[in-house]
């Protein structure tokens, strides 16, 4: 089964569940930048751009992926300069990368270009002590991504 938005295709691994948004229009352009919220753990109805309100859901095994979307303009900028969706290793995870500090819980964030669009892509990991079987299930889902031009 696969999941289509605004140019975002994702394949929906199992155990994943997976919900796009579009967020209220913000560039030069007027286009409607994309959210897209992973987990596998059911995601709440209300919960923050990186995952606040989810965090507190994983297990040891889950995983919770943000993927934003910026401002087309913002593509080509330093901060954006790595081109394709990142290769998550183990190494990346660190519990200090947690916007708020819940214990055993690992976070990782990448800035990016794909196909000309500026992302940001923050995960966290129900337990940093297993963070290579966490690696490997947001690696899963990140494969299975397609990311089209505006």
């Amino acid at each position: 089964m696969r999941l289509s938005s605004g140019g975002l295709d994702v394949g929906l691994p199992p155990g994943f569940e997976v919900r796009v948004k579009a967020q209220p229009p913000s560039g030069l352009d007027g286009s409607r930048n994309l959210l897209l919220h992973a987990a596998t753990v059911p995601l709440p109805a209300e919960r923050g751009d990186f995952g606040s309100g989810v965090w507190e859901l994983l297990g040891p095994d889950d995983v919770f992926v943000s993927l934003l979307e910026y401002d087309a303009e913002d593509a080509g900028t330093v901060l954006f300069e790595a081109q394709g969706l990142p290769v998550v290793r183990p190494g990346d995870f660190s519990p200090a990368a947690m916007q708020r500090q819940l214990a055993g819980r690992s976070g990782a964030q990448w800035f990016f270009t794909v196909s000309g669009r500026p992302f940001c892509l923050y995960a966290v990991l129900g337990s940093h002590a297993r963070r290579a079987a966490g690696a490997a299930t947001v690696s899963r889902l990140l494969r299975s991504m397609h990311v089209e031009a505006r």
